[in-house]
């Protein structure tokens, strides 16, 4: 069965970074368009960044310029680069197909607070 497992969360101060990982087990992870996800405090989840198999990237204007999304198809592992961290990025971090259609993981927590 396809499981997504997220990590890489933290506490960090605003201006810092952290650096997230996902691993996708029992999916064809070559094919589809992957995305990072975000749910913070009291808000609906939103898509923040997006990859597809070959590599072309899309990003949220709440994010963009200080996120990166990659890829390493062999190992079935999304990543999001987080620079310039600020505090209403504090959020908990999902990982799924664009669009969802995996049974979503834990997630993993971002707080951005000094």
């Amino acid at each position: 069965q396809a499981q997504l497992v997220e990590s890489g969360g933290g506490l960090v101060q605003p201006g810092g970074s952290l650096s997230l990982s996902c691993v996708a087990s029992g999916s064809r992870f070559s094919i589809p368009t992957m995305g990072w996800y975000r749910r913070g405090p009291g808000k609906q989840r939103e898509l923040v960044a997006r990859i597809t198999s070959y590599g072309a990237t899309w990003y949220g204007d709440s994010v963009k310029g200080r996120f990166t999304i990659s890829r390493d198809n062999a190992k079935n592992t999304v990543y999001l680069q987080m620079n310039s961290l600020k505090p209403e990025d504090t959020a908990e971090y999902y990982c799924n197909t664009v669009p969802s259609i995996m049974a979503w993981g834990q997630g993993t927590q971002v707080t951005v607070s000094s």
